[in-house]
């Protein structure tokens, strides 16, 4: 306010030197209106830079505030609606959104307070000098708000194109970096090329769109301005050949015109700026408004309830649908296991086996019946408290940066080396451990210098480590050799005997000594029963453990 109003007091202190000084030969008084011209120009930049700082200063702090929001709004949202979002447009929205964001705040600080001043207070003091040329200010202003209006209802909903495209071009870019080797083994690198091309092609069309409609503004304002500007002038030689206005009076309504030009000229760039930011606003409010599905139940889930009960986890009629214009991944599942048995899930590929343990930590809520753990319904126990309780190794073995004590310790902290020790033995750990040098060797980001066994023992170890009562081995094993796989379900049950296990596999021989075997096909139960009773009486298992032992199948047939 002050470097604005600095600036409106300028040419007033100029009229006076030309009318008073220059006309009326007073060298004492152009001394005079120098050396407050100088005072000007110094307060005013003074101001200008404190403005600066505080606006860049606010605005750094406001994305790292909106940036911390989202990223625990993100995590706060369950696997349903994470899955909608998708992974790319979660990233462009953390940073490419928010940085617009950030630009649009601190130009909004800077600017959207300073140029409507100053176009407005030039308006009004032109009426203080001449109501006949300030006329002239109203109608340039108000054919420029109308232009302005126009392209910003026109620019924005491209803005937002715009920034879907983006999401669509990191899309591209992730899926092709991270599949770089299978890119190349099957020879799709032009294929792959020519996909990203046609959307880079896309993003930069719509980008060049906006940008000629954006474009378009700066050259607008300054012919309507500078058609003002004529006016003006000879409205201004009017009036001074009929002795209305002095000589100065006019320099100082050209010096208001050009100063409102110099601020809408600012205002045009704030104003294509805004739109960019309010276009990722809005995507970021998006994310905002989408809310969590599932409800967080008031009991927490303890050692005393667990105690009370023998049934760990117990399935009725329960069915799962990731969308609704999609079939059920899972149909009307019924079983319970009792606290300590190990259990094992076998069925083919896409038979539901991921999807039925997904429930038990409640990572998805169930469509339909009932899912209780230990004796209550899954819902009334808070997530937190489940999720404390189970230690779960996924399908794909996931590492983070950092020391092998980081990674196995993540799931419980203040753990000491020698849980963490045994932690490794038990998921037979103990070379990949030795091999990076002890606990604190290195582990660089998603574990790529390790191999895929080396991966999944690591993250089977941080499973164990935590200590859990339900313990949920995802297909955990698939990159391990037999012995290596055969020496960790030894150890798996040599656990704590009140430690309830899911064994998730495509092999048989991981689970022929579980207590109980859940068989999956296309969503539903195919059998259930320990190995020797589903051999003789479940086809679906029969025939896949004589697939995977076709010697054994050829013994029983001549029997």
């Amino acid at each position: 306010m002050l470097e604005a109003t600095f600036e409106l007091i300028v040419p007033l202190v100029v009229a006076s030197l030309i009318d008073k000084g220059v006309n009326g030969r007073n060298t004492g008084h152009i001394y005079a209106c120098c050396i407050i011209l100088i005072a000007l120009g110094l307060i005013g930049l003074i101001s200008s830079c404190t403005a600066q700082f505080f606006a860049a200063y606010a605005a750094t702090g406001f994305s790292k505030e909106l940036r911390e929001d989202l990223f625990t709004h993100l995590m706060s949202l369950s696997f349903k609606e994470i899955d909608g979002i998708g992974t790319s447009t979660m990233i462009t929205r953390m940073t490419s959104d928010v940085n617009q964001a950030q630009t649009g705040v601190n130009m909004f600080l800077r600017l959207f307070l300073r140029s409507p001043f100053v176009v407005f207070g030039a308006m009004i003091m032109a009426f203080t000098i001449d109501v006949k040329s300030a006329l002239i200010f109203v109608f340039v202003i108000f054919i420029l708000f109308i232009i302005v209006g126009y392209i910003m209802k026109t620019n924005i909903p491209m803005l937002k194109k715009v920034q879907s495209l983006l999401d669509t071009v990191l899309m591209h870019t992730r899926e092709n970096i991270s599949g770089a080797r299978v890119i190349r083994a099957f020879c799709r690198e032009s294929d792959e090329t020519e996909a990203f091309l046609k959307s880079n092609d896309a993003l930069v069309n719509m980008q060049l769109k906006s940008g000629r409609l954006s474009g378009a503004l700066n050259p607008v304002t300054y012919v309507v301005v500078n058609l003002g500007i004529v006016c003006l002038i000879y409205t201004g030689a009017l009036q001074v050949n009929n002795g209305i206005l002095t000589q100065g009076q006019v320099i100082a309504l050209y010096n208001y015109m050009s100063q409102i030009l110099v601020e809408l000229i600012k205002l045009a760039n704030l104003i294509i700026t805004l739109n960019k930011a309010l276009a990722s606003a809005g995507r970021l409010s998006d994310v905002f408004d989408i809310s969590c599905s599932q409800k967080d139940g008031n009991i927490v889930l303890s050692k005393e309830i667990i105690e009370e009960s023998n049934v760990a986890v117990s399935f009725e009629n329960v069915s799962l649908n990731y969308n609704k214009d999609s079939d059920d991944a899972l149909e009307n599942i019924t079983f319970s296991v009792k606290k300590g048995d190990t259990v094992g899930v076998i069925g083919g590929t896409g038979s539901g086996k991921t999807s039925l343990i997904s429930l038990i930590p409640r990572f998805y809520d169930a469509t339909g019946g009932c899912v209780k753990l230990f004796g209550r319904n899954i819902d009334e126990y808070t997530i937190e408290s489940i999720r404390e309780h189970i230690g779960v190794v996924l399908q794909k073995a996931v590492l983070f940066k950092g020391t092998v004590a980081d990674n196995i310790g993540y799931g419980a902290s203040n753990l000491d080396s020698s849980s963490l020790e045994n932690a490794a033995e038990m998921a037979v750990a103990n070379d990949v451990v030795n091999a990076k040098g002890g606990m604190e060797g290195i582990v660089e980001q998603g574990g790529r210098n390790m191999s895929g066994g080396q991966r999944q023992r690591l993250t089977i170890a941080r499973a164990i480590a935590k200590n859990p009562d339900i313990l949920i081995l995802d297909d955990s094993a698939s990159a391990l050799d037999f012995a290596t796989e055969k020496k960790l379900n030894e150890n798996i049950r040599k656990l704590d005997g009140k430690i309830t296990t899911f064994i998730v596999t495509q092999r048989a021989s991981s689970i022929l000594t579980a207590d109980k075997i859940i068989v999956l096909e296309d969503g539903q139960i195919a059998g259930i029963g320990t190995h020797d009773e589903l051999i003789k009486s479940c086809e679906v298992y029969k025939e896949i453990y004589y697939t995977q032992f076709a010697e054994e199948k050829e013994v029983s047939h001549e029997k």
